[in-house]
C-alpha cells in the first residue's frame, strides 16, 4: 500500500492527464496500471464500458489475457448476471471476500479464472452510470481493507470524470459531425434537379447515417401520378431479390397497416425486432430473413406525401440512438422539403408545358392549314421583308426558304420590280385594301393568279400558278373552232357531197362525149375541185370524230418504219435529209391509220419549215408514264403570234394550205388521250406527241 502522499500525487497525476485531453483509452490504461500495481496489486483489473445492446464488454485492463481470453471479448450482461445488474441498481461498490459464498458473480468466469475474492466497482458521477470495474487475484483471495477500497473508488471517480469528457467531447464532435452532416444533405438537395436526384441524395445519407442501405419508398395518389419514377437504391449487391422484397412486402396487409398507421399519426414507426411486435406478418418476415423495420413519413405542410421503408436484414436486431432515429428524420424533412419544392416547380412546368404544347398545337395547326395548300403563300413585314413563306412558293433558281426569310421581296424577286406586281403590293401596303390580279413571268412562261391583303402592320399574299389554267383555256378556245367545224361538218356533209357526186358524175361523162373534147382540160380541172372540196370535207368529218374506235396494242415504232421509206422519198425529192431514232418504248393502244396520218401531217409540216441540206429527225423514247413521238426539224422557228394560232381551223401559213392538217393532228391525239406540246425557237421547232402508257379507253 502506498502512503495517502503517494496516492495523492497519482490523483494529481490522473487529474492532469485528463486535463490534457489525452486519448480515453490511454486514461483509463493509467488508472487500471495504478490499482493494479500501487493500490491493490492485483492479479487482474478490467473496466468494461456500456454497449448499445445494454450489456458491458471489455475495455482495457490488466492482463490485455487470461487463459487464452482476451478482454475485449469479455461481456458481462445484466440480465444473466446479479453481481453487475445490482451494481447497475445501487451505483455502490460490492467487495466479496468470498466467492464461494456468494450467489451473485457469474459463475463460468469465477471457475475459469479461479477467483476467490473480487472488488466490483461501478464507474458513476452524478449518479450516471459510464461503466463497471472488476478486480481479483488468480487463485487468492485480495483480503482489501477499507482503506484500499477507498482508493480504488477514487481513482474509479477520476475514471468516471475522464469517461464523462470523454463522452462530452464525442458528443460534441458528433453534434458537430451530424450538423456537418445536415449541412452537406442541405447543400446536396439544393443542386437537385428532380425528385429522382433528391431521394437518391435522401438515401445515401440515410444509409450512411444508420448504417443500412436497404432502403425503399412508397409514395401515395396523387404524388405518384405527378411523375416520380419508383425509387429503390439498394446498394447491397449481394441481395439481388431486394425488388421482390419490397414488392411483398408492401402487398402484405400487415405492413399496409402499419403504413396507415404512419399516414394517419405523421410519425415514424421503430421495430428493432420484428419477430417481437405480432402486427407484422412473421411468415414473410422469415421468408426474406427480415429483423426490423423503420418507416418514416415524408410529411410537407401537414400533408404525406409517402413512406420511406428501411429494412434490416443482417440478422441482428435493428438498434439505433435516438440520436440516429432524429438524425434519420431530419434528412428526410429536408428530403420532403425539396420534393415539395420540386413538386410545385414540376406542377408549374407542366402547366406551362401543358400550355406551350396547346399553343404549339394550335400553331402547327395553322401552318399545317397553310402548308396544305397548294398555292404560294408569302407573308410581309412593313419593310418588305419576308417573315414567312410555305412550301410551294415559287423560288428563284438554287435558292431554298432560308435563304429568302428576312430578306427584301425586291431583292429576291428583281424582276418583279415596277411591275404590275410591285405596283398592286404597293397599293395593298399603303392603302390597306385587297386587290386581286393576275400576271405573267416571262422568265418561266407561267402565269399567276394572286390575291394579297393587309396582315398587322405588312401584307400577306396567296399566289396560285395558273399556268395549266391558261393552256386549259387555249386548248379549250382551240377545241371551240374545232367543235364548230364538227358541227359544220356533221351538219352540211351529206347537203353537200350529194349535189357535188352528181355534178361529178355528169362532168365525168361529158368528159367522154366526143363534142366536149375541146373542154375536156376545163372538165378535168372542174373534177379534181370538186375532189379536193371533197376532201376538205373528209378531214371535217375527222375532226369531228371524238370516238376512239379500232384501237389495238401496237408499236409506235413499227408504225414509223412502216412510213419511213415514204419520208425518205420525200425528203429526198425536196433535197432534204431525214434521221430516225427509235428506243425501247411499250405497245399502245392505236389506231394505226389515224397515228399514219398523224406522223404524216407532223413531218410534212416539218420538212415545208426547211430549206435544202437540212436535217428532220424523228424521235421515239420513254420518260415516266409517257411514250414520246417528237418530230424535229431546223427551220428558223415558229413565231410567237403564230404559235398562238396553231391548231386553229382555217389558220395556215401555205399558199395552198387549208389550215386543217394540224386540227386534225390534235383531234387524232385527242382521241388516243395523247397531248402535243410545241418547242420552237432560232434552231427550230420540235412537235412532241406524248401518249400516256397507261391510257385504258371507256
Amino acid at each position: 500500500m502506498l502512503n495517502d502522499q503517494t496516492r495523492y500525487s497519482r490523483l494529481a497525476n490522473i487529474t492532469k492527464l485528463i486535463n490534457t485531453r489525452l486519448e480515453l483509452r490511454d486514461v483509463l490504461e493509467y488508472v487500471t496500471t495504478a490499482i493494479s500495481e500501487e493500490i491493490v496489486q492485483c492479479d487482474s483489473v478490467g473496466i468494461y464500458l456500456p454497449q448499445g445492446d445494454g450489456t458491458f464488454r471489455g475495455y482495457v485492463g490488466k492482463p490485455e489475457m487470461i487463459n487464452g481470453w482476451t478482454l475485449d471479448t469479455q461481456v458481462i450482461d445484466p440480465k444473466m448476471d446479479l453481481l453487475a445488474r445490482e451494481l447497475i441498481e445501487t451505483k455502490s461498490t460490492i467487495y466479496i471476500p468470498d466467492t464461494s459464498k456468494d450467489h451473485r458473480p457469474n459463475p463460468i468466469p469465477i471457475k475459469a479464472f479461479q477467483i476467490k475474492s473480487m472488488l466490483a466497482l461501478p464507474i458513476t458521477f452524478e449518479q450516471e452510470l459510464y461503466g463497471l470495474v472488476y478486480l481479483f487475484d488468480v487463485g487468492i483471495a485480495m483480503n482489501l481493507t477499507e482503506s484500499a477500497i477507498q482508493s480504488v473508488e477514487a481513482y474509479v471517480n477520476m475514471a468516471a470524470v475522464a469517461i464523462r469528457n470523454a463522452n462530452y467531447l464525442t458528443q460534441k464532435e458528433k453534434l458537430l459531425s451530424e450538423k456537418q452532416l445536415l449541412l452537406d444533405v442541405t447543400r446536396d438537395l439544393s443542386m437537385c434537379s428532380s425528385m429522382q436526384e433528391s431521394l437518391q441524395t435522401c438515401f445515401f445519407y440515410l444509409g450512411k447515417v444508420m448504417d443500412n442501405y436497404n432502403l425503399d419508398v412508397h409514395f401515395l395518389n396523387p404524388i405518384a401520378d405527378r411523375s416520380i419514377k419508383h425509387a429503390n437504391l439498394h446498394r447491397d449487391r449481394s441481395n439481388e431479390n431486394w425488388l421482390e422484397i419490397c414488392k411483398q412486402i408492401k402487398m402484405d396487409q400487415s405492413y399496409d397497416a402499419l403504413r396507415q398507421q404512419v399516414i394517419k399519426t405523421k410519425r415514424a414507426i421503430f421495430i428493432p425486432n420484428v419477430f417481437a411486435d405480432e402486427r407484422l406478418n412473421h411468415d414473410i418476415c422469415l421468408k426474406y430473413a427480415i429483423k426490423g423495420l423503420f418507416m418514416i413519413p415524408l410529411v410537407s405542410m401537414d400533408e404525406v406525401l409517402g413512406v420511406i421503408l428501411v429494412v434490416n436484414m443482417d440478422g441482428k436486431d435493428l438498434i439505433y440512438t435516438s440520436s440516429q432515429i432524429q438524425l434519420a428524420q431530419s434528412i428526410v424533412e429536408a428530403t420532403t422539403c425539396t420534393i415539395s419544392s420540386l413538386l410545385n416547380m414540376n406542377q408549374l412546368e407542366n402547366m406551362i408545358e401543358e400550355r406551350t404544347k396547346e399553343l404549339t398545337i394550335a400553331n402547327e395547326k395553322n401552318l399545317s392549314v397553310i402548308e396544305s395548300i397548294t398555292d404560294g403563300f408569302i407573308a410581309l413585314s412593313k419593310d418588305w421583308r419576308v417573315t414567312y413563306l410555305n412550301k410551294n412558293l415559287f423560288l428563284p433558281l438554287n435558292k431554298t426558304s432560308k435563304d429568302v426569310l428576312g430578306k427584301n421581296i425586291w431583292g429576291v424577286y428583281p424582276e418583279f420590280v415596277d411591275t404590275v406586281l410591285y405596283q398592286e403590293f404597293h397599293k395593298v401596303m399603303l392603302e390597306r385594301l385587297p386587290v386581286h390580279f393576275e400576271i405573267h413571268c416571262p422568265n418561266t412562261d407561267s402565269w399567276y393568279e394572286i390575291v394579297a391583303y393587309p396582315y398587322d402592320e405588312g401584307i400577306c399574299s396567296l399566289i396560285k400558278d395558273i399556268t395549266e389554267k391558261k393552256k386549259y383555256e387555249k386548248e379549250m378556245k382551240r377545241l371551240s373552232g374545232l367543235e364548230l367545224i364538227a358541227q359544220m361538218a356533221a351538219g352540211i356533209s351529206h347537203e353537200i357531197r350529194n349535189p357535188m357526186t352528181t355534178v361529178r358524175g355528169f362532168l365525168q361523162i361529158l368528159n367522154e362525149e366526143v363534142e366536149f373534147k375541146k373542154y375536156k382540160h376545163h372538165l378535168n380541172v372542174m373534177i379534181e375541185e370538186l375532189d379536193r372540196a371533197n376532201s376538205i370535207i373528209t378531214e371535217f368529218l375527222s375532226m369531228s370524230n371524238t370516238r376512239t374506235s379500232d384501237l389495238q396494242k401496237l408499236d409506235l415504232n413499227a408504225i414509223l418504219h412502216d412510213i419511213a421509206q415514204l419520208i425518205k422519198v420525200d425528203a429526198f425529192n425536196q433535197n432534204k435529209e431525214i434521221k430516225i431514232e427509235t428506243n425501247d418504248i411499250p405497245e399502245l393502244l392505236l389506231n394505226r391509220n389515224e397515228i399514219r396520218q398523224l406522223i404524216i401531217n407532223l413531218y410534212r409540216n416539218g420538212l415545208e419549215a426547211m430549206n435544202e441540206g437540212k436535217v428532220l429527225t424523228l424521235r421515239t423514247y420513254k420518260e415516266d408514264d409517257w411514250v414520246t413521238l417528237a418530230v424535229q426539224d431546223e427551220g428558223e422557228g415558229i413565231r410567237p403570234e403564230i404559235l398562238e394560232k396553231l391548231g386553229t381551223p382555217f389558220f395556215t401559213t401555205k399558199e395552198k394550205g387549208t389550215g386543217l392538217g394540224l386540227g386534225v393532228s390534235y383531234a387524232i391525239a385527242a382521241r388516243h388521250n395523247a397531248k402535243i406540246e410545241i418547242q420552237t425557237g432560232r434552231e427550230g421547232t420540235t412537235f412532241f406527241v406524248k401518249f400516256n402508257s397507261h391510257f385504258v379507253p371507256k
